[in-house]
């Protein structure tokens, strides 16, 4: 999703700063994003979302090349190699680091560009929430596969939601937006029996969500059309969660 979400900021004309812990994917793909769209003013900054030195490095960068910061778009997903296991696997320690790497680095990076936001008096929000940060899982659509809803995952999403709505309004006075999309399933090549099952519960007969299904939400809530939101969860699931 990030580098349709580059893309599409890029199409409409936004100059973007890819941020990634790596440097080989994320030059490659600022390098792409580039040249299909002929938008110079595209780069690629190293950071670790949980090194404070590594954000303030990103925050410098921005604010030399642009002056300001417009937005930040929260959708790093980091996690442990252990990540991804069922609960009844999942170690404390596991838990906490996972929660800790996912919803503190969340935390983090906005600490910092949040200030830089209040001291210009604007700014713009936008964090990736999840249809899990609000609703049950259905365990039943994961038979069969070696896949599962990691109970961290639901923890770190609906941390994400209320921090969303703590930050809207701790920062509406300093005249900054925050906000959360909440998707449902994307299309990353998952197995044809879950694919069938999740499809079976989307109400639009669309399956899974690709990445530009989730764009256009973010390029709303980028632009003056949504001026007058702030602190809501938008979901993009066509019906899923209903």
């Amino acid at each position: 999703m990030g580098k349709a979400f580059s893309k599409a900021c890029a199409d409409t004309g936004y100059s973007v700063i890819i941020a990634d812990i790596n440097d080989e994917t994320g030059i490659k793909t600022a390098n792409e994003i580039m040249e299909t769209t002929r938008n110079t003013n595209i780069s690629f900054q190293h950071c670790d979302i949980t090194n404070s030195t590594d954000v303030k490095e990103l925050i410098d960068c921005c604010t030399e090349e642009y002056g300001t910061i417009f937005a930040l778009v929260n959708n790093a997903y980091p996690r442990n190699k252990n990540y991804g296991r069922i609960f009844e696997d999942v170690t404390y320690e596991d838990f906490c680091e996972n929660v800790c790497i996912h919803m503190g680095g969340y935390f983090n990076i906005t600490k910092w560009v949040a200030r830089e936001m209040m001291a210009q008096k604007s700014g713009n929000i936008i964090n990736m929430a999840s249809i899990y940060g609000f609703a049950a899982p259905r365990f039943e659509i994961y038979d069969g596969t070696s896949m599962t809803m990691p109970v961290e995952y639901a923890a770190i999403k609906g941390g994400v939601i209320n921090f969303t709505k703590y930050l809207a309004s701790y920062l509406g006075k300093y005249n900054v937006r925050v906000n959360a999309i909440s998707p449902g399933g994307v299309d990353t090549s998952q197995p044809d029996s879950f694919i069938k099952k999740y499809s079976k519960q989307v109400l639009l007969n669309r399956g899974l969500a690709h990445p530009d299904d989730i764009s256009g939400v973010l390029l709303f809530l980028l632009s003056d059309q949504s001026k007058y939101i702030t602190g809501q969860n938008i979901i993009v699931d066509a019906g899923w969660s209903l």
